[in-house]
């Protein structure tokens, strides 16, 4: 002995370390974390209900202190911390936590918004719900196992012989140790119908099963936007996610939140869309309040400003920004009847059920057939008794030792001859001899019909069915969560969320860009870093982006709402987008994404596009516009009216050349086509070169602004000027070719 010890003592810590962990571990998994797939419970569920139980708690009894449970629970069957069984003892108890309750609570159990603001269980009464029968009707039948409690005073039972599936029905969460299970709760009537689907038919395929389960079904309502497909997917392996969302209502405008995800918090929910509207991310609602109450468990009440609000957007926003949507976790990892954990897929879980619930089933037969037999052979020995009921009574008056010679003289077994012995006088008259005539042709026949269903498996079959479909029938409701299929929700653009205001954009010299309030803007007033000074300008929206071009043809943009104020100096474009220091932002405009503007080159090269293909996703800018060597873009032109105007394109020689719009082409990106032609010797010679674009409408006249000189070209000299594109143009009036602008004149 001294020497085992010993040899104990010496061993490894990591081989003793390694032991203790694995026992651990075993002991999470099997007695803490996973349910069984018998009963569906935990452990301490298991033993709160049979605790309840023997308090004599039915659903027809009085309420009583929660505490007396607990007491109950912790002293005969789990040793641990009263806190941690009282709260599992609310969890049962919480319609919005578990989908069929097992607890009737009275008093504080807690709220959907704080499930764990239950009153202590010094306050709180309960008692079991009708719903507990399904697990504890056939528990004194001899159905299932018993083992000793903790310290072996009590037997407690192993598993609850449930009627139904419990295990899908109300679900199950655990942490165990290396491994978890998330089993969604489902709809009692779906539950209980696929499976006399799968004693029916046990070749039904999934397929055909989830015709009958739709998916989960929550206690709090809600619905799951899962695909179909991916569903069946998540069923057959036992594994993945599914998306939940709440379900809201448009009531005299106001929105109605009336249902949330499972475990999210309301307050939380609720504190989410609050800090959006404060930060201005939700300007389009002007009021949010919480409307709960007794008689309405959730109400969440969204008001919109407007009654133009695009409220199945809005809810998008909402759904895609807060927890109003969240994913759900499936796993379905149980142990089973082999008394090892697995996952498997809903047909198997099922199958694995009803193995049990066979099991039971036939446990309970030959336990009451083992009575009924019992009790049949007392009453053939009370029947033997009748007979000569003269001759019982002289034995039992005048023999030293009745029992014995009741046995001798009747041939009785000593149980038949200690039942007469033990019956009483009043017993002897004619009426309760045929009561036990009656009786014993009753228990005859029902030992005929078990012997016959023990022997048929079509028979049990036919019992097990008909029981399932009585609980069905007792306790089905109707399905609480719906299951659409639904796009995923976005969150709102930026800018379609903030509220639209004109700004004026200004860039510097120096590249340092800064976004002003209004348009009555004077940007050469503003202050600047030493050495820099105003450059460009756009008057837009906040809502816009702003587009800049280098002197490459790069674009690049940033949204206005994101541009620094015009109080400070801004900040530098650098910041923002990964520009280089040689690089020249040579141009800027902002405006609606479908404005469409010319953009060129000084080549004499360029097309009509709308402002939002120029965007870049890319910080490193994007190829918009090819740009021959020793060329540089021009300010693009915003053009409105394609088939109506015209383009006045003037070079640095001098030349004029008027077109059609509809000319020029509309193209994503590129080269573009010639707008006017340019001799390559003189631009390689820097002799002429593209310098403005002009839009002008069909019937109006030119001022050309040369300097202080003014040439006014009127529309019947505008014709002049007209030609195709690519042509080479006409040059202008000597003193008027060095042209500085163009501006339209009313015919």
């Amino acid at each position: 002995m001294t020497k085992d010890i010993m040899n104990e003592e010496k061993r490894p810590a990591i081989e003793f370390a390694e032991e203790a962990y694995l026992e651990y571990a075993m002991y999470v998994i099997m007695d803490r974390a996973l349910p069984r797939i018998s009963d569906g419970l935990k452990p301490v569920q298991r033993r709160i209900v049979y605790a309840m139980s023997e308090l004599g708690l039915s659903h027809a009894s009085n309420y009583k202190k929660s505490a007396r449970t607990v007491g109950d629970v912790l002293g005969k069957f789990h040793p641990h911390g009263d806190s941690a069984c009282y709260e599992a003892m609310v969890h049962l108890a919480q319609p919005f936590s578990i989908r069929y309750p097992l607890i009737d609570g009275q008093g504080n159990w807690g709220s959907q918004d704080d499930p764990k603001s239950f009153a202590a269980m010094r306050y709180t009464e309960s008692k079991m719900t009708k719903y507990s029968s399904v697990l504890l009707s056939e528990l004194s039948l001899g159905t299932v196992d018993w083992g000793p409690n903790f310290d072996g005073t009590l037997k407690e039972p192993l598993v609850l012989p449930a009627r139904l599936p419990n295990i899908i029905i109300n679900g199950s969460s655990g942490i165990a140790v290396g491994m978890s299970t998330d089993i969604p709760s489902h709809n009692l009537n779906e539950a209980a119908d696929a499976a006399v689907k799968l004693l029916d038919s046990p070749d039904t395929t999934l397929e055909e099963l989830m015709e009958i389960i739709k998916g989960p079904d929550f206690a709090c309502k809600g619905e799951i936007i899962t695909p179909k497909n991916d569903i069946l997917e998540i069923y057959q392996s036992g594994t993945g996610t599914i998306k939940v969302r709440g379900t809201y209502r448009v009531e005299n405008g106001d929105i109605i939140i009336d249902s949330i995800p499972p475990h999210v918090s309301v307050s939380k929910l609720i504190e989410d869309i609050a800090a959006q509207m404060t930060d201005k991310k939700l300007p389009m609602i002007s009021d949010l309040r919480d409307e709960s109450d007794h008689e309405e468990p959730l109400r969440i009440v969204i008001t919109p400003k407007s009654k133009q609000t695009d409220i199945v957007q809005l809810m998008d926003h909402i759904f895609a920004t807060t927890e109003l949507e969240k994913t759900h976790r499936i796993n379905f990892n149980y142990i089973g009847n082999d008394n090892k954990p697995k996952v498997t897929g809903i047909k198997e879980l099922l199958n694995e059920w009803l193995e049990f619930r066979k099991r039971t089933v036939i446990r309970r037969l030959k336990s009451r057939l083992e009575k009924i037999n019992e009790r049949l052979h007392i009453l053939e020995g009370l029947k033997i008794a009748y007979l000569d009921l003269d001759e019982v009574i002289r034995i039992v008056r005048e023999e030293n030792n009745p029992k014995k010679e009741l046995m001798s003289k009747f041939f009785l077994s000593e149980i038949q001859a200690e039942a007469i012995l033990n019956t009483k006088l009043r017993s002897l008259a004619k009426l309760e001899e045929e009561k036990i005539l009656i009786e014993f042709d009753k228990l005859n026949k029902e030992k005929n019909e078990i012997e016959l269903t023990l022997n048929d498996y079509n028979l049990l079959k036919k019992l097990i069915k008909k029981e399932i479909k009585e609980a069905r029938k007792e306790f089905g409701d109707e399905r609480k969560t719906r299951i659409v299929e639904k796009k995923e929700a976005k969150p709102l653009p930026k800018r379609e969320i903030i509220q639209p205001e004109p700004v004026t954009v200004v860039l510097s010299e120096q590249n340092w860009i800064r976004a002003a309030k209004g348009h009555e803007i004077d940007p050469v007033s503003l202050s600047y870093k030493s050495g820099d000074k105003f450059k460009f300008l756009c008057l837009t929206k906040n809502t816009y982006k702003s587009v800049f071009m280098d002197s490459e043809g790069k674009t690049y943009s940033l949204d206005n709402h994101e541009l620094p104020g015009a109080r400070s100096y801004g900040e530098p474009l650098s910041s923002k987008l990964n520009l280089f220091d040689q690089i020249n932002i040579v141009s800027m405009i902002s405006s609606e994404p479908q404005k469409k503007f010319i953009f060129a080159s000084d080549s004499g090269y360029g097309f009509i596009s709308e402002i939002s293909n120029a965007f870049s996703k890319n910080k490193k800018g994007k190829n918009f516009l090819t740009v021959p060597e020793n060329s540089l873009p021009l300010q693009p032109v915003e053009i409105e009216n394609i088939d109506e105007q015209m383009i006045a394109a003037v070079t640095l020689e001098g030349r004029l050349l008027i077109f059609h719009a509809k000319e020029l082409p509309e193209l994503g990106k590129g080269k573009g086509n010639q707008i006017i032609r340019i001799p390559k010797t003189d631009f390689d010679n820097n002799r002429d070169r593209l310098i403005i674009l002009h839009i002008m409408e069909k019937d109006c006249g030119l001022v050309i602004h040369s300097g202080k000189r003014v040439l006014n070209i009127t529309t019947n000299m505008i014709d002049d000027f007209k030609g195709k594109r690519g042509n080479r143009g006409r040059i202008l009036p000597r003193g008027f070719r060095k042209v500085q602008n163009l501006e339209n004149k009313e015919s």
